[in-house]
């Protein structure tokens, strides 16, 4: 039985005091969550936040991590550097990273790798944008970039791995793929993920959607058998309406 994961994802959002206020309330409101939890704050502000959510049931999660371990790469976050400031998973290949950063797909490959090296779960996003999708290259789009994210990948690395299912013309856009349109596309990855590796792998793999989760839209996405928890944006920045998703 997969255990599903709430995620909330908040962007260049929250400075310190704000984040502190935040988990402040939302830990009381989710302290009996039968779901996992996990909160990914700006790099600046994960020391503060895994300091206070020490003895909760939340676990914390950075945006992005770099593909080699230290070096000169301006501007870049290491994986032991996050785990320093009690990171467990790390979002990867955003679809904001992927369209306004460039980050392509062989990049975002060696930073999965090197998460995973570093005993960090990835979180890999996939998704089409709306031209994609209208162009009905929804299949083509998502295979290609879970079959890149993936590649290289052993049976043991896919066992600490979360894909995320994010409609590039749902996020931040207040429209959000249907219930069914959205388990379409997570059958298709789970087969993708089985024909990669194989049926246990994908079967005990956990898919999650992205894309405007709101508390009013949760009950119904989590109703569908292959999705298994949320990443959740502009939701995520307020304590009642994410603690309200946690307990859908």
């Amino acid at each position: 039985m997969r255990k599903a994961l709430i995620a909330g994802n908040w962007k260049m959002n929250l400075g310190i005091k704000e984040s502190v206020s935040l988990i402040s309330s939302l830990k009381g409101q989710v302290k009996d969550a039968s779901c996992e939890v996990l909160v990914c704050p700006s790099f600046t502000c994960l020391k503060k936040v895994n300091s206070l959510i020490k003895g909760t049931n939340i676990e914390l999660g950075a945006q992005n991590v770099c593909f080699e371990d230290k070096g000169a790469f301006t501007g870049e976050v290491s994986a032991s550097m996050l785990k320093e400031n009690g990171c467990k998973y790390v979002i990867i290949g955003h679809s904001e990273r992927r369209h306004i950063f460039k980050e392509d797909d062989p990049m975002i490959n060696k930073r999965v790798k090197n998460a995973i090296k570093n005993r960090l779960r990835p979180i890999l996003c996939v998704g089409e944008t709306l031209e994609e999708r209208e162009a009905n290259k929804t299949k083509e789009v998502i295979m290609s970039q879970v079959q890149k994210g993936l590649e290289g990948l052993t049976k043991d690395d896919m066992k600490h791995l979360v894909i995320a299912y994010e409609p590039v013309w749902a996020i931040g856009t207040g429209k959000n793929a249907t219930p069914i349109q959205a388990q379409e596309v997570h059958v298709l990855i789970r087969d993708l993920v089985t024909e990669m590796f194989s049926s246990k792998i994908s079967s005990d793999m956990r898919i999650i959607y992205g894309g405007s989760v709101k508390p009013d839209n949760i009950k119904d996405l989590m109703m569908q058998s292959d999705i298994d928890g949320a990443l959740v944006g502009g939701a995520s920045l307020k304590a009642e309406d994410f603690s309200k998703i946690v307990k859908y």
